[in-house]
């Protein structure tokens, strides 16, 4: 799938002082529209790869399916860039529904904003697995140096499901929660419970990634860059370990780091 990724171009460089003439590699990007039941649902931009893991896990974040068995047939057509997804329920919610704020309680702690679908759909976590300190740095380093085109290219994002001791799947894609949504769609094709689960993450813990993680049911979220506040607000609220800035031999633990040990 490498070679769907990236394309080589010839370029103009400026460098130490003059203009040189060098062929560069670019990621690609790709358009996807998803048709749910013949209704138009949404487009994602995305990396041209693992499309039917993508287009699983971004209706199951999206509510619209929870379970693998709910989807009837799921048709890409590449040329054209369409996903056509049938599934069991006659109709889709109304997409009004989708950007309608939610003002919840979780675990009766601070009261956040949520959309009405992420209040639905996010998970607190139950999870009790533990992780090292050092296994937290191996696994960043280990996803980091796996991604190809990350190397060659710079523009993308990495997102691993793991265990404490090993990388399960690793997903790139130009868009971060594409890349988050391929391995939501992963595990449900696979049926792979994810309780006990870990993601690793390339980049910054915003609020949405934060919720992604919530949804795909993982209680760690080990991540190369910075978290947001509503971020940490949310990770403890929904009781999940978020850490930031992996970087070398340190990190920083901004909730529940009780999962994190030496």
């Amino acid at each position: 799938m490498l070679e769907n990724m990236s394309e080589k171009y010839n370029i103009t460089k400026y460098s130490g002082g003059q203009f040189l003439h060098v062929e560069d590699v670019i990621v690609n990007e790709f358009p996807l529209t998803i048709f749910v039941n013949d209704v138009e649902f949404a487009t994602m931009v995305c990396t041209p790869t693992h499309f039917k893991e993508m287009v699983v896990g971004f209706l199951a974040s999206e509510g619209v399916i929870r379970f693998s068995d709910e989807i009837l047939s799921l048709n890409i057509d590449e040329s054209r860039g369409y996903a056509y997804v049938t599934i069991k329920a006659k109709t889709t919610t109304n997409q009004e529904y989708y950007s309608k704020r939610f003002i919840g309680s979780c675990c009766g702690k601070s009261r956040q904003f949520y959309f009405h679908n992420d209040a639905k759909t996010a998970r607190t976590s139950t999870s009790t697995t533990r992780i090292t300190a050092a296994q937290s740095i191996y696994l960043m380093n280990e996803m980091q140096s796996s991604s190809l085109v990350f190397q060659e290219t710079g523009g993308v994002h990495n997102a691993a499901l793991c265990t404490p001791e090993e990388i399960l799947a690793v997903r790139t894609d130009i868009g971060r929660h594409n890349a988050l949504d391929k391995l939501f769609g992963y595990s449900i094709l696979n049926r792979m419970p994810v309780r006990d689960k870990i993601i690793v993450f390339s980049g910054r813990i915003s609020s949405e990634v934060l919720l992604k993680a919530a949804k795909i049911g993982v209680g760690i979220v080990l991540s190369k860059s910075a978290p947001t506040d509503l971020a940490i607000k949310l990770a403890k609220d929904l009781n999940i370990t978020a850490v930031g800035f992996i970087r070398g031999e340190s990190f920083n633990v901004y909730s529940c780091p009780e999962r994190i040990v030496d």
